[in-house]
C-alpha cells in the first residue's frame, strides 16, 4: 500500500491539512490541492490511484472537476466529500461517477476503510482483466477485441459493445462467481435498480447466443451475480 498515490482537493487549509497528515501516517503518499483547479492541474502531471474531492471549492467545484477527470480517465476511484447532505447533491455526486460519497463530519477510519476497499477492489478487478481476450467456451470461440462470437468454427455473431463487456467478464471468472455489483460498476457506472434490470435483459441476450452448446450456460446466482458455467 505504501505506493499507492492519492490525489486530495479541499480548500479548508485546517481540515485538508489534519486530513493529509492522517493518510500519510497510514502509508499515503498524499498530493494536497487547494482548489479545483489546482486539483486538474496536479491530476494532469501527475498520475494517482484515487482521488478525494471536496465538493464545496472555489474556481471550480468537486463535480467540475470530476467531470474533468473522468473525461481523460474513466477508471480512477473518486470519492466526495461533502457538507452537503441533499439527497440531490449526493445522486450527482454518483452521476459524475463517483465511487464514494462521504458527508462531512465523518470518521477518518471510516474513511481509511473505504479507500482500502475501493483500492483492493480495483486491483483485483485488474488482475482478473486480464489482457487476455480470446476465449473458449464449450464449443464456441469469443475474441473480445473484435466482439465475435462463433461456434464451431462457423460465422461470426457480432455482439454490441456491452454484450461484449459483459461476457468477457463472463468469461474471465468462468466456472466461477461473477459478482452482480462488479459488472454494473465497471460496464454500467452505476448499480440501481434500472442498470441491474438493464444487465438482466443483456444475460438474456447471451444466454440465446450460447444455447447452441448445451454444456454451456449462464447460472443466476441469487443476490450475488452470475456464472459462465462451461461443463
Amino acid at each position: 500500500m505504501g505506493s499507492k498515490k492519492i490525489l486530495l482537493v479541499e480548500d479548508d487549509p485546517n481540515f485538508g491539512t489534519v486530513l493529509k497528515d492522517y493518510l500519510a501516517l497510514h502509508d499515503y503518499n498524499i498530493t494536497h490541492a487547494k482548489d479545483g483547479i489546482e486539483g486538474l492541474i496536479e491530476f494532469k502531471n501527475n498520475d494517482f490511484d484515487l482521488c478525494i474531492l471536496d465538493v464545496m471549492m472555489p474556481r471550480k467545484d468537486g463535480f467540475s472537476l470530476a467531470a474533468d477527470i473522468r473525461s481523460t480517465n474513466k477508471e480512477i476511484p473518486i470519492i466526495f466529500l461533502s457538507a452537503k447532505t441533499m439527497k440531490e447533491d449526493v445522486l450527482r455526486g454518483y452521476q459524475v461517477g463517483a465511487d464514494d460519497y462521504l458527508n462531512k463530519p465523518f470518521d477518518s477510519e471510516v474513511l481509511l476503510f473505504k479507500i482500502k476497499a475501493i483500492l483492493q477492489r480495483k486491483e483485483t478487478d485488474t488482475s482478473k482483466e486480464s489482457d487476455e481476450f480470446e476465449f473458449h467456451i464449450g464449443k464456441f470461440f469469443f475474441n473480445s477485441k473484435l466482439r465475435h462470437l462463433s461456434f464451431n468454427g462457423e460465422e461470426n455473431q457480432k455482439l454490441s459493445p456491452k454484450e461484449s463487456k459483459l461476457l468477457k467478464m463472463l468469461a474471465v471468472h468462468k466456472n466461477d462467481l461473477m459478482p452482480r455489483e462488479l459488472a454494473l460498476t465497471k460496464i454500467w457506472r452505476d448499480d440501481n435498480y434500472f442498470t441491474s434490470r438493464s444487465m438482466d435483459v443483456y444475460i438474456a441476450k447471451l444466454r440465446k447466443y450460447l444455447k447452441e452448446d448445451e454444456k454451456v450456460e449462464i447460472l443466476n446466482i441469487h443476490g450475488e451475480g452470475f456464472r459462465l458455467v462451461d461443463n
